[in-house]
């Protein structure tokens, strides 16, 4: 039984060691390298006595930081990662919660440590340092024997409701899991070559981190700069041959709607998963027409429980308005709550997503407040302790089973009397020629619908459109048009940001 996720880099880097693993336009590591560096830098960890700890890697996004990340595991500790883009404020937020007693830098973040005033202020380790370290094997192959599965892997910080960022704590069983569903789903080989979209600090990456150590696989980070100039990104696509991409559905529209694909299409791309928002109809067939034969997959799942954890392939005759979210991933089970905690069989019926199995993570890191809020007991029985996630998202069934998500539950606003989902006014204006983004804000204290869009329509023109779209009582009350929209490091559409600034 596997029990710890390293055994994956032990196994490819002796089958395959002179293979590049993870590149990018500056540096590329072999398997090898990647295992060495990380043998090098747990032997330095441990020989400082760092056990069972969060280790923050606070690094420029690339090959180093991910050796990084192998470093931390190899010794018994589990990894923290941050990047220099997070506003300072919330990594301070993140170093308040954590208290680390470690932080591994690079020449890049080393001068922009939160030191502050900490009467114990943790030691900071720079990763040249650390690769030079002689490679303790007796000690690495001891802390690997004392090793269970449930022993933390890493913790990702989530945005939280107050303000506060939540420490998301996963452990190797999780991972594996996830690992191993994914892979069969996605159809993983040696010669798969992803290309990366997803900071290192959040768990979208895990679909490319540990695939491709488990097949040989391999992994280009794509420069964030291309992401705002769409035909280097598909020249970039191009280049490096990448066959498979796994991006938040933002990333996509944004091609789409730039009309980019009737220029330039990826010439490799076999298997293009989306997930974290909604595809939007008009741009998700612009894809499919000009990647037909790839396969397109809909993942969906929360932070809390390891990443993805159901997804959805679309058949070739695909026409639904809706792209279902599918089914969950094998050995996890997630079902709908209505207000009465009973579970929801028929289709058409709303409720709660919630999910139940070894995907469910460990909790939130020193948080038991809100871990007992969200991580709770399963409703439907009490005859013995069982851990079940509520999403707080929106689901129902379609006629054939498979479950669509409607939205999250406070996207889901009453205006004069009427339900509404701010994801439907955002797909119809998505619909629209010339508008390329779009989301929707309610302001609770004045009842009113605003609508921001990325645009080359006159006003009237947009509300013309979505009039002859929407009923009277889902019309925007106000428009904004903007030159870009604001999106938060993952790529999704930064909400909060827009919600500061026009509600």
């Amino acid at each position: 039984m596997r029990i710890n996720v390293l055994s994956y880099l032990d196994e490819i880097a002796t089958r395959l060691p002179n293979k590049a693993a993870f590149c990018d336009d500056q540096c590329q590591l072999t398997f090898a390298e990647l295992d060495d560096r990380s043998r090098a830098i747990g032997s330095a960890l441990a020989h400082a006595k760092f056990s069972n700890e969060p280790v923050v890697v606070f690094m420029k996004k690339g090959p180093y930081a991910v050796s990084a990340f192998f470093g931390v595991v190899r010794a018994g500790c589990f990894y923290v990662p941050l990047d220099e883009e997070m506003p300072r404020h919330r990594i301070d937020m993140i170093f308040d919660t954590l208290q680390p007693k470690v932080v591994i830098c690079d020449d890049t973040t080393r001068d922009k440590l939160p030191v502050g005033a900490d009467t114990n202020p943790p030691a900071i380790l720079h990763y040249n340092d650390l690769i030079t370290t002689p490679i303790n094997s007796p000690t690495l192959q001891a802390i690997a024997a004392q090793q269970i599965d449930t022993d933390p892997i890493y913790v990702v910080f989530t945005s939280g409701s107050t303000g506060k960022p939540k420490g998301v704590v996963a452990c190797h069983r999780s991972v594996i899991d996830y690992i191993e569903s994914l892979s069969e789903i996605l159809q993983i080989s040696e010669s798969t070559i992803f290309g990366n979209q997803a900071p290192l600090y959040v768990d979208a990456c895990l679909k490319e981190l540990f695939p491709t150590l488990k097949f040989g696989a391999q992994t280009w980070f794509i420069p964030k700069s291309h992401f705002s100039f769409p035909m280097k990104l598909i020249e970039y696509l191009n280049e490096k041959h990448i066959n498979t991409v796994c991006w938040v559905a933002s990333a996509f529209t944004m091609i789409a709607a730039l009309r980019v694909l009737n220029e330039l299409t990826p010439q490799h791309l076999h298997t293009i998963a989306f997930g974290s928002e909604v595809f939007p109809q008009k741009q998700l067939q612009a894809w499919r027409a000009a990647c037909p034969q790839a396969r397109f997959i809909n993942l969906y799942g929360p932070t809390e429980c390891t990443g993805m954890s159901c997804y959805y392939e679309l058949p070739a005759d695909f026409d639904q308005s809706r792209v279902p979210i599918g089914h969950p991933f094998r050995n996890t089970d997630m079902f709908l709550l209505n207000d009465d905690d009973q579970r929801i069989t028929q289709a058409g019926q709303p409720g709660e997503i919630c999910i139940r199995g070894t995907c469910v993570t460990l909790g939130y890191y020193a948080d038991p407040e809100r871990t007992a809020q969200a991580f709770v007991q399963n409703p439907l029985h009490s005859r013995y302790p069982e851990p079940v996630y509520r999403t707080g998202d929106l689901g129902e069934y379609d006629e054939h089973g498979n479950m669509l998500f409607i939205s999250r539950r406070d996207h889901q606003i009453k205006r004069a009397g009427y339900r509404i989902e701010l994801g439907e006014i955002e797909s119809a204006a998505l619909a629209i020629d010339g508008v390329s983004a779009a989301c929707c804000l309610f302001d609770e204290a004045k009842k009113k619908l605003i609508l921001c869009t990325v645009s080359t329509l006159a006003r009237a023109d947009l509300q013309a459109a979505l009039a002859a779209k929407l009923p009277p009582y889902m019309l925007p009350n106000v428009m904004h048009t903007l030159e870009t929209m604001p999106l938060t490091p993952n790529g999704k559409i930064d909400r909060n940001g827009l919600k500061e600034r026009f509600v």
